[in-house]
């Protein structure tokens, strides 16, 4: 018996099971967002003589965040349409991954945990879904460090008319047997300490990157680590 159309349909459903997921998180974040950004707003706006400037700063950020936020959601609310908006502009890439780094260290509790990278480059990118992208996969690298220290480097280098930029940990890696499978929606790695999560992550972070005119790969993986790298255009 034939089972050669089975691994597409089984993908398909799946993909469309991720789309579907999206669509929905991303809509009912819309209505929360909003009201966060405007409260923020407002209190900025009203309280704006009396606040010291700790407080004006902390105001300011969680206005920025869920401005950003609400960027990112309707992004993702045309994704999962089949429409992705993107939405280019200059984007530093050295301030962003530390600052990912930053707020990732404290959500998983990996404070010793440490992270370097080489100069990065400027790219003309939509700075919510690149963030987003590099977040889901320095989110892997936390959630599946080995029993070292983690350590995770990012390097970038020029290929042509792309920027090729590699993230590189010592955790535990992805077993031969695996390594095709990481970017399946909903697939996790089966092993007795299972991550919590929607298995989800890498495959987003591929799928923004494609809508951001370039690609993730798994380019290196074994017991001392593993490699992903990121394409984008340079232009």
């Amino acid at each position: 018996m034939s089972s050669g159309p089975m691994p597409t349909a089984v993908t398909s459903a799946s993909e469309e099971r991720m789309r579907r997921f999206l669509a929905t998180a991303s809509h009912d974040l819309q209505s929360p967002l909003r009201h966060i950004a405007m409260y923020a707003e407002i209190l900025l706006d009203e309280l704006s003589e009396t606040l010291d400037s700790e407080q004006r700063e902390s105001l300011t950020a969680i206005l920025q965040k869920a401005q950003t936020a609400q960027r990112l959601t309707k992004a993702l609310m045309s994704f999962a349409a089949g429409t992705p908006q993107v939405s280019p502009a200059p984007v530093e890439l050295g301030p962003i991954v530390d600052g990912l780094w930053t707020e990732l260290k404290a959500e998983v509790g990996a404070n010793d945990a440490t992270f370097s990278h080489h100069t990065l480059p400027s790219l003309n990118s939509d700075a919510a879904l690149l963030s987003t992208a590099l977040k889901n996969i320095l989110a892997n690298a936390l959630l599946y460090r080995g029993a070292a220290t983690l350590h995770v480097e990012l390097a970038a280098e020029r290929s042509g008319s792309d920027w090729l930029i590699h993230i590189s940990d010592n955790g535990r890696g992805i077993e031969p047997a695996h390594q095709e499978r990481i970017f399946e929606p909903f697939w996790k790695l089966p092993q007795p300490d299972a991550v919590a999560g929607s298995g989800l992550g890498l495959t987003a972070a591929r799928e923004l990157l494609t809508a951001l005119g370039g690609d993730l790969t798994l380019s290196h993986s074994d017991r001392t680590g593993s490699r992903f790298t990121i394409r984008l255009p340079a232009t």
